[in-house]
Protein backbone atom coordinates (compact mmCIF):
# COMPACT_ATOMS: atom_id res chain seq x y z
CA UNK A 1 0.00 0.00 0.00
CA UNK A 2 2.26 2.20 0.88
CA UNK A 3 4.14 1.62 -2.56
CA UNK A 4 1.27 2.47 -4.26
CA UNK A 5 0.75 5.83 -2.42
CA UNK A 6 4.39 6.91 -3.21
CA UNK A 7 4.17 6.25 -7.01
CA UNK A 8 0.73 7.40 -7.08
CA UNK A 9 2.33 10.96 -5.47
CA UNK A 10 5.60 10.59 -7.77
CA UNK A 11 2.79 10.64 -10.59
CA UNK A 12 1.04 13.52 -9.30
CA UNK A 13 4.32 15.48 -9.01
CA UNK A 14 5.39 14.74 -12.73
CA UNK A 15 1.92 16.02 -14.10
CA UNK A 16 1.95 19.24 -12.51
CA UNK A 17 6.02 19.37 -13.62
CA UNK A 18 4.71 19.02 -16.84
CA UNK A 19 2.64 21.88 -16.63
CA UNK A 20 5.10 23.97 -15.78
CA UNK A 21 7.47 22.44 -19.15
CA UNK A 22 3.98 23.76 -20.83
CA UNK A 23 4.51 27.23 -19.27
CA UNK A 24 8.46 26.91 -20.09
CA UNK A 25 8.02 26.02 -23.52
CA UNK A 26 5.45 28.86 -24.44
CA UNK A 27 7.52 31.43 -22.68
CA UNK A 28 10.51 30.60 -25.34
CA UNK A 29 8.23 30.57 -27.89
CA UNK A 30 7.50 34.40 -26.89
CA UNK A 31 9.21 36.86 -28.81
CA UNK A 32 7.06 39.80 -27.66
CA UNK A 33 8.45 38.99 -24.09
CA UNK A 34 12.22 40.78 -23.72
CA UNK A 35 13.14 38.43 -20.77
CA UNK A 36 11.84 35.07 -22.64
CA UNK A 37 14.76 33.08 -22.36
CA UNK A 38 14.83 33.89 -18.26
CA UNK A 39 11.35 33.36 -17.93
CA UNK A 40 11.48 29.84 -19.98
CA UNK A 41 14.60 28.79 -17.67
CA UNK A 42 12.73 29.37 -15.01
CA UNK A 43 9.60 27.34 -15.71
CA UNK A 44 11.92 25.05 -17.05
CA UNK A 45 13.96 24.29 -14.15
CA UNK A 46 10.99 24.35 -12.10
CA UNK A 47 9.50 21.46 -14.14
CA UNK A 48 12.99 19.63 -13.58
CA UNK A 49 12.07 19.90 -9.86
CA UNK A 50 8.69 18.37 -9.86
CA UNK A 51 9.67 15.68 -12.28
CA UNK A 52 13.21 14.73 -11.35
CA UNK A 53 13.86 16.40 -8.30
CA UNK A 54 13.91 13.30 -6.10
CA UNK A 55 16.55 11.72 -8.42
CA UNK A 56 18.66 14.04 -8.58
CA UNK A 57 21.48 15.21 -5.89
CA UNK A 58 20.45 17.59 -3.22
CA UNK A 59 23.27 19.94 -4.35
CA UNK A 60 21.54 19.75 -8.08
CA UNK A 61 18.27 20.66 -6.55
CA UNK A 62 19.53 23.49 -4.20
CA UNK A 63 21.31 24.90 -7.40
CA UNK A 64 18.10 25.01 -9.53
CA UNK A 65 16.39 27.23 -6.51
CA UNK A 66 19.36 29.40 -6.58
CA UNK A 67 18.68 30.06 -10.48
CA UNK A 68 15.58 30.37 -9.63
CA UNK A 69 15.48 33.10 -6.76
CA UNK A 70 18.19 34.86 -8.80
CA UNK A 71 16.05 34.98 -12.21
CA UNK A 72 13.36 36.43 -10.19
CA UNK A 73 15.52 38.73 -8.18
CA UNK A 74 16.78 40.26 -11.13
CA UNK A 75 13.48 40.49 -12.94
CA UNK A 76 13.95 37.86 -15.45
CA UNK A 77 10.53 36.33 -15.20
CA UNK A 78 7.41 38.36 -16.97
CA UNK A 79 4.08 37.39 -17.71
CA UNK A 80 4.79 38.30 -21.34
CA UNK A 81 2.07 37.89 -24.26
CA UNK A 82 -0.86 34.95 -23.29
CA UNK A 83 -3.32 34.68 -25.68
CA UNK A 84 -6.53 35.37 -24.43
CA UNK A 85 -9.11 33.20 -25.01
CA UNK A 86 -11.73 34.83 -27.24
CA UNK A 87 -14.78 36.72 -25.41
CA UNK A 88 -17.34 35.38 -27.57
CA UNK A 89 -16.42 31.57 -27.22
CA UNK A 90 -16.89 32.02 -23.79
CA UNK A 91 -19.90 33.52 -23.10
CA UNK A 92 -21.38 30.80 -25.65
CA UNK A 93 -20.02 28.01 -23.41
CA UNK A 94 -21.10 29.66 -20.13
CA UNK A 95 -25.10 29.89 -21.75
CA UNK A 96 -24.97 26.21 -22.97
CA UNK A 97 -23.68 24.63 -20.02
CA UNK A 98 -25.69 27.03 -17.16
CA UNK A 99 -24.85 25.91 -13.59
CA UNK A 100 -23.03 22.76 -14.78
CA UNK A 101 -19.81 25.26 -14.99
CA UNK A 102 -19.39 24.48 -11.35
CA UNK A 103 -19.58 21.17 -11.33
CA UNK A 104 -15.84 20.05 -11.46
CA UNK A 105 -15.05 22.43 -8.76
CA UNK A 106 -17.47 20.23 -6.53
CA UNK A 107 -16.44 17.69 -7.58
CA UNK A 108 -12.91 18.60 -6.66
CA UNK A 109 -13.67 19.28 -3.28
CA UNK A 110 -16.34 16.55 -2.44
CA UNK A 111 -13.84 13.55 -4.03
CA UNK A 112 -10.67 15.34 -2.29
CA UNK A 113 -13.15 14.52 0.99
CA UNK A 114 -14.16 11.15 0.40
CA UNK A 115 -11.05 9.81 -0.51
CA UNK A 116 -9.20 11.89 2.26
CA UNK A 117 -11.46 10.60 5.22
CA UNK A 118 -12.42 7.05 3.74
CA UNK A 119 -9.80 5.80 2.38
CA UNK A 120 -5.92 4.94 3.44
CA UNK A 121 -4.77 6.97 0.24
CA UNK A 122 -4.90 10.16 1.94
CA UNK A 123 -5.58 13.89 1.59
CA UNK A 124 -2.42 14.80 -0.82
CA UNK A 125 -3.58 11.66 -3.26
CA UNK A 126 -6.76 12.53 -2.94
CA UNK A 127 -6.67 15.94 -4.24
CA UNK A 128 -4.65 14.90 -7.04
CA UNK A 129 -7.17 11.94 -8.26
CA UNK A 130 -9.97 14.33 -7.96
CA UNK A 131 -7.92 17.24 -9.94
CA UNK A 132 -7.53 14.16 -12.82
CA UNK A 133 -11.19 13.36 -12.68
CA UNK A 134 -12.19 17.02 -12.08
CA UNK A 135 -10.04 18.01 -15.26
CA UNK A 136 -11.52 15.57 -17.30
CA UNK A 137 -15.10 16.06 -16.46
CA UNK A 138 -14.47 19.49 -17.08
CA UNK A 139 -13.54 18.85 -20.57
CA UNK A 140 -16.37 16.58 -20.96
CA UNK A 141 -18.58 19.80 -20.17
CA UNK A 142 -16.85 22.23 -22.38
CA UNK A 143 -16.37 19.73 -24.75
CA UNK A 144 -12.87 20.69 -25.14
CA UNK A 145 -10.15 19.09 -26.49
CA UNK A 146 -5.94 18.14 -25.47
CA UNK A 147 -5.07 21.07 -27.03
CA UNK A 148 -7.29 23.61 -25.01
CA UNK A 149 -6.68 22.13 -21.98
CA UNK A 150 -2.65 22.44 -22.86
CA UNK A 151 -3.23 26.22 -24.02
CA UNK A 152 -5.17 27.08 -20.72
CA UNK A 153 -2.88 25.39 -18.54
CA UNK A 154 -0.10 27.15 -19.52
CA UNK A 155 -2.24 30.34 -19.79
CA UNK A 156 -3.16 29.82 -16.16
CA UNK A 157 0.88 28.92 -14.76
CA UNK A 158 1.84 31.84 -17.02
CA UNK A 159 -0.62 34.48 -15.60
CA UNK A 160 0.19 33.66 -12.39
CA UNK A 161 4.06 33.75 -12.64
CA UNK A 162 6.32 33.39 -9.94
CA UNK A 163 4.11 34.57 -7.33
CA UNK A 164 2.85 30.74 -7.61
CA UNK A 165 5.96 28.94 -6.19
CA UNK A 166 6.11 30.90 -3.36
CA UNK A 167 3.64 28.36 -1.15
CA UNK A 168 6.33 25.46 -1.55
CA UNK A 169 9.31 27.60 -0.63
CA UNK A 170 7.11 28.96 2.66
CA UNK A 171 6.05 25.35 3.34
CA UNK A 172 9.90 24.44 3.20
CA UNK A 173 10.95 27.42 5.43
CA UNK A 174 8.80 26.22 7.66
CA UNK A 175 10.37 22.67 7.90
CA UNK A 176 13.42 24.04 8.09
CA UNK A 177 12.55 26.49 11.05
CA UNK A 178 10.92 24.04 13.06
CA UNK A 179 13.71 21.71 12.60
CA UNK A 180 16.61 24.10 13.76
CA UNK A 181 14.57 24.48 16.97
CA UNK A 182 13.15 28.25 16.66
CA UNK A 183 10.07 27.17 18.64
CA UNK A 184 12.31 26.16 21.87
CA UNK A 185 14.37 29.63 20.92
CA UNK A 186 10.83 31.12 20.73
CA UNK A 187 9.29 29.65 23.99
CA UNK A 188 12.95 30.70 25.84
CA UNK A 189 12.44 34.65 24.87
CA UNK A 190 9.04 34.69 25.42
CA UNK A 191 9.40 33.33 28.77
CA UNK A 192 11.95 35.91 30.05
CA UNK A 193 9.70 38.83 28.92
CA UNK A 194 6.49 37.10 29.98
CA UNK A 195 5.23 35.90 33.26
CA UNK A 196 3.82 32.14 32.72
CA UNK A 197 0.84 31.67 34.75
CA UNK A 198 -1.78 34.57 33.45
CA UNK A 199 -4.16 32.51 31.01
CA UNK A 200 -5.28 35.39 29.72
CA UNK A 201 -2.03 36.46 28.91
CA UNK A 202 -1.05 33.05 27.39
CA UNK A 203 -3.89 33.06 24.98
CA UNK A 204 -3.25 36.31 23.82
CA UNK A 205 0.18 35.92 23.41
CA UNK A 206 -0.52 32.64 20.97
CA UNK A 207 -2.95 33.80 18.99
CA UNK A 208 -1.45 37.22 18.23
CA UNK A 209 2.16 35.00 17.56
CA UNK A 210 0.07 32.60 15.44
CA UNK A 211 -1.44 35.56 13.65
CA UNK A 212 2.09 37.64 12.98
CA UNK A 213 4.21 34.56 12.40
CA UNK A 214 1.66 33.20 9.64
CA UNK A 215 2.57 36.87 8.25
CA UNK A 216 5.93 36.47 8.24
CA UNK A 217 6.05 33.19 6.68
CA UNK A 218 2.69 33.08 4.68
CA UNK A 219 1.70 29.55 5.89
CA UNK A 220 -0.61 28.46 8.94
CA UNK A 221 1.01 25.29 8.64
CA UNK A 222 4.45 26.42 9.09
CA UNK A 223 3.80 28.34 11.30
CA UNK A 224 1.68 26.24 13.57
CA UNK A 225 4.42 23.71 14.77
CA UNK A 226 7.26 26.40 15.70
CA UNK A 227 4.36 28.26 17.77
CA UNK A 228 2.56 25.82 19.30
CA UNK A 229 5.74 24.30 20.87
CA UNK A 230 7.11 27.50 21.82
CA UNK A 231 4.15 29.37 23.14
CA UNK A 232 0.83 27.01 23.01
CA UNK A 233 1.77 24.38 24.80
CA UNK A 234 3.72 26.15 27.56
CA UNK A 235 1.44 29.12 28.36
CA UNK A 236 -1.62 27.75 27.37
CA UNK A 237 -2.16 23.89 27.88
CA UNK A 238 0.29 23.62 30.17
CA UNK A 239 -1.67 26.35 32.14
CA UNK A 240 -4.66 23.72 31.96
CA UNK A 241 -6.07 24.38 28.25
CA UNK A 242 -7.56 21.60 26.32
CA UNK A 243 -5.13 20.77 23.85
CA UNK A 244 -7.95 20.24 21.40
CA UNK A 245 -9.39 23.14 21.51
CA UNK A 246 -6.12 25.33 21.93
CA UNK A 247 -4.77 23.63 18.56
CA UNK A 248 -8.15 23.98 16.65
CA UNK A 249 -8.50 27.65 17.39
CA UNK A 250 -4.98 27.66 17.40
CA UNK A 251 -4.38 27.18 13.62
CA UNK A 252 -7.57 28.98 12.62
CA UNK A 253 -5.81 32.13 14.86
CA UNK A 254 -2.94 31.93 12.33
CA UNK A 255 -5.38 32.04 9.38
CA UNK A 256 -6.32 35.61 10.06
CA UNK A 257 -2.36 36.33 9.59
CA UNK A 258 -3.42 34.71 6.24
CA UNK A 259 -5.21 37.75 5.33
CA UNK A 260 -2.91 40.09 6.36
CA UNK A 261 0.33 39.97 4.36
CA UNK A 262 1.26 39.58 0.73
CA UNK A 263 3.27 36.39 1.73
CA UNK A 264 0.38 34.35 1.92
CA UNK A 265 0.84 34.31 -2.12
CA UNK A 266 -2.16 31.47 -3.13
CA UNK A 267 -4.99 33.52 -0.68
CA UNK A 268 -3.81 37.35 -1.61
CA UNK A 269 -1.05 37.29 -4.35
CA UNK A 270 -2.74 35.20 -7.34
CA UNK A 271 -5.98 37.11 -6.79
CA UNK A 272 -4.12 40.00 -8.07
CA UNK A 273 -2.57 38.18 -10.68
CA UNK A 274 -5.33 36.41 -12.05
CA UNK A 275 -7.64 39.36 -11.84
CA UNK A 276 -4.99 42.05 -13.31
CA UNK A 277 -5.93 44.43 -10.39
CA UNK A 278 -4.09 47.79 -10.30
CA UNK A 279 -3.27 47.73 -6.57
CA UNK A 280 -1.01 44.72 -5.13
CA UNK A 281 -2.69 44.97 -1.86
CA UNK A 282 -6.07 45.57 -2.65
CA UNK A 283 -6.78 41.93 -1.59
CA UNK A 284 -5.19 42.67 1.62
CA UNK A 285 -6.30 46.12 2.34
CA UNK A 286 -10.31 44.87 1.98
CA UNK A 287 -9.18 41.80 4.64
CA UNK A 288 -7.42 43.43 7.29
CA UNK A 289 -10.13 44.94 9.24
CA UNK A 290 -11.76 41.84 9.24
CA UNK A 291 -8.58 39.55 9.91
CA UNK A 292 -8.46 41.62 13.03
CA UNK A 293 -11.74 41.16 14.50
CA UNK A 294 -11.13 37.59 13.56
CA UNK A 295 -8.36 37.02 16.12
CA UNK A 296 -10.17 39.19 18.66
CA UNK A 297 -12.73 36.27 18.38
CA UNK A 298 -10.38 33.73 18.29
CA UNK A 299 -8.81 35.31 21.90
CA UNK A 300 -12.09 35.65 23.44
CA UNK A 301 -13.40 31.76 21.97
CA UNK A 302 -10.35 30.22 23.27
CA UNK A 303 -9.94 31.89 26.98
CA UNK A 304 -13.51 30.63 27.65
CA UNK A 305 -13.47 27.87 25.85
CA UNK A 306 -10.28 26.00 26.47
CA UNK A 307 -10.35 26.38 30.11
Amino acid sequence: METLMNNLLLAFFIIIGLFFLAAAIESWRDRSNSTRLGTGLFWFLFALLFCVGQWLPNEINGAFLLIIALLSLFKQVRVGHIKELPEEVADKTVKRIGNWIFLPSILLAVLALLIGQFTKLGGQIGIGIAAVVSLIVAMILTKSNVKVAYEDTQRMVRSVGSAGILPQLLATLGVVFTASGVGQVTAKAISGLFPVGNRLLGVILYCVAMAVFTAIMGNAFAAFAVITAGIGIPFVVAQGGSPVVVAALGMTAGYCGTLMTPMAANFNTLPVALMEMKDPLGVIKQQFPIALCMLIVHIVLMYFLAF
